[in-house]
């Protein structure tokens, strides 16, 4: 009976309680539901947290549902649009999307040795030392101390600004411009005493 049921109609059942009209409702839509979420969250594992989150609030706020202003798919997709975008602003603040790029940067001195002839590995790893200081040389001071903060001290932008005597913008600023230096010295490969590749 559900199966037929229109969105409309199953919505009005879940208001009323109805667990099975919510699990028929999740069978149509979960599908596209993921997707809206996937292409804007760009992590799978988000996408599918976001998925559960969009339907337990179609079961807790199904009594806002207004048909006269669209459909429920509408609704549904406005709403998983919606809290995506918000999700993403938030991971983004808690550079979840930059972090990945810094922790590939071990994998991008692939041509460093990472064991001597004999087993040791401190000539790999001092090699290693020498390409993240000579990266970080090149950033300004203001980039380092910036960048330093926020990755290794946990400080958030209004708290490195309060601390360098700065504005919010500005301490963003040195934050997007150091990492943006980073990426392009790893990218480049650019190793000390080698040339870039």
């Amino acid at each position: 009976m559900e199966a037929e049921a229109t969105d409309e109609a199953l919505i009005s059942c879940i208001c009323d309680g109805d667990r099975g009209a919510l699990g028929c409702l999740f069978r149509r839509y979960a599908r596209v539901v993921r997707g809206v979420a996937y292409r804007v969250l760009r992590d799978a594992s988000e996408a599918d947290d976001l998925l559960q989150d969009i339907f337990l609030l179609v079961h807790r706020l199904c009594a806002t549902f207004d048909s006269s202003k669209g459909s429920a798919r509408f609704w549904m997709l406005q709403m998983t649009y919606r809290r995506a975008i918000s999700r993403r602003r938030y991971l983004t603040s808690r550079h979840f999307y930059t972090h990945v790029d810094l922790d590939q940067a071990a994998d991008r001195l692939g041509d460093v040795p990472s064991k001597s002839a004999n087993g040791n590995s401190l000539d790999g790893n001092l090699e290693r030392k020498q390409a993240w200081d000579t990266w970080l040389a090149e950033l300004s001071e203001n980039q380092r101390q910036t960048l330093h903060l926020l990755f290794f001290e946990g400080y958030t932008f209004e708290e490195i600004a309060s601390k360098t005597g700065q504005t919010v913008g500005n301490a963003r600023n040195h934050y997007y411009r150091g990492l943006q230096k980073l990426r392009k010295q790893i990218s480049a490969g650019k190793l000390p005493g080698k040339e870039a590749v």
